[in-house]
């Protein structure tokens, strides 16, 4: 995103939710017969993965405000170095890689 644009037109939320899905997208590759329901846009978070875990991704300072009532549902957080029950960094999510 940063290379076929202006580095202040970059929207720091977008280019986190791009890396989350393609670490994920790229890990289910690996399985063909997940590959086409490995992820999927939430009605509740951001994103459904295999159907059944919500993840909602954000900077350190986003809550579970939008997914309280969601069963699974997690959130994946820039700029935490260490997670805490359904926290997770989302640098972690370069591990799937």
């Amino acid at each position: 995103m940063y290379a076929v644009s202006d580095s202040n037109q970059v929207n720091i939320g977008s280019v986190m939710e791009v890396f989350f899905v393609n670490q994920i997208l790229n890990y289910y590759s690996m399985h063909p017969h997940y590959f086409e329901t490995a992820i999927e846009l939430s009605s509740s978070g951001d994103f459904l993965v295999k159907g059944d875990f919500t993840f909602e991704v954000g900077g350190k300072n986003k809550n579970f405000q939008q997914i309280k009532n969601v069963r699974n549902s997690n959130l994946a957080l820039d700029d935490i170095e260490i997670g805490f029950k359904k926290k997770i960094p989302l640098w972690l999510f370069g591990f799937l890689y």
